[in-house]
């Protein structure tokens, strides 16, 4: 049976190309997922082209993976294939000869509208807020409505995903509560801004809350538990609030990243400082999000008014 190297290849690419774990992961995944399709095949190496297309097959037809899937699973594959024949030339890659184009429908950004983010913020602010914790229990440095609803303002502001949020340690924070030094994909490091001086003040009493009832190298967001809070935690906590407010589609954390880019693409800022507060890589990727910017485009026609222009 053809044999797949998962462990090497893996850790080949944490060591040389410093990818981050989520990517690693997914790695891992796809060659397990390939591998199972050897076993249940009978294939043995070397791998022919008709394997790999009879592979894209199984993905596309019998599993009925979704094209991005389809796509990454392939991409993977073959990267293993061109490292395992760069360390042994004996090994060529069945994908010498492979032409597979998968068509992957372009989805807009899901920004949540003005009108529901005003409604979060409200129902956020009626419930709780953030406060200086009584007694010595550091594992509950504020209610986890309190702690909620700051998660909620610092994504709405920074357009940060969720592992770069649950990931922040104490030290990840300037003094003042105003920066935060983030780690994206890839391990690259930037730095994201709060720009609100009510939310800037309400953070900086929050880390020092965390810093005094634990380490710097402590994690920021806690759990009920006083363990690091994770992001399918928070993604249930969404669930939740959106269930109670009767919000469809339900809330997640990345359209809540959406929404931050739509709103500053709106109010004018560049999309270049746009790119560079998100951490994407390339500029066509922000670039979409002055697609689905309807809110601006109907203001600047309401300023114009053209038919009301020919009458006068």
């Amino acid at each position: 049976m053809s044999h797949l190297d998962h462990a090497a290849f893996v850790n080949s690419r944490r060591d040389e190309r410093s990818l981050g774990h989520h990517t690693l992961r997914a790695y891992a995944q796809d060659l397990r997922t390939f591998a199972r399709f050897t076993r249940a095949h009978q294939l043995t190496d070397p791998l022919s082209k008709d394997d790999i297309l009879a592979y894209h097959q199984h993905l596309r037809d019998e599993l009925g993976a979704k094209p991005a899937t389809i796509e990454r699973r392939l991409v993977t594959l073959k990267s293993y294939y061109a490292w395992r024949e760069d360390r042994n030339s004996a090994l060529p890659s069945p994908f010498a000869d492979v032409r597979i184009s998968v068509r992957i429908p372009r989805r807009l950004p899901r920004p949540i509208d003005r009108e529901t983010l005003k409604a979060v913020l409200e129902y956020g602010e009626s419930q709780s807020a953030v406060r200086p914790m009584s007694g010595t229990d550091a594992t509950a440095p504020a209610s986890q409505s309190a702690v909620t609803l700051l998660i909620i303002k610092l994504l709405i502001v920074t357009g940060l995903r969720i592992s770069e949020l649950t990931n922040l340690k104490v030290r990840d924070v300037s003094p003042d509560g105003g920066q935060i030094l983030v780690n994206g994909k890839g391990s690259k490091e930037r730095i994201v801004f709060v720009p609100n001086r009510e939310l800037q003040e309400e953070f900086r009493r929050f880390c020092q809350m965390r810093s005094e009832h634990g380490s710097i190298a402590s994690p920021l967001f806690l759990n009920t538990v006083g363990r690091r809070l994770r992001a399918a935690t928070f993604r249930k906590r969404l669930r939740a609030l959106s269930k109670r407010l009767g919000i469809a589609p339900h809330l997640t954390p990345h359209r809540f990243r959406h929404s931050a880019a739509t709103l500053l693409i709106e109010e004018g800022i560049d999309i270049r400082m746009v790119q560079a507060l998100l951490g994407h890589a390339k500029l066509q990727t922000t670039e979409i999000y002055v697609k689905v910017s309807n809110h601006a485009l109907r203001r600047a026609l309401e300023r114009v008014d053209v038919l009301n222009e020919l009458w006068q």
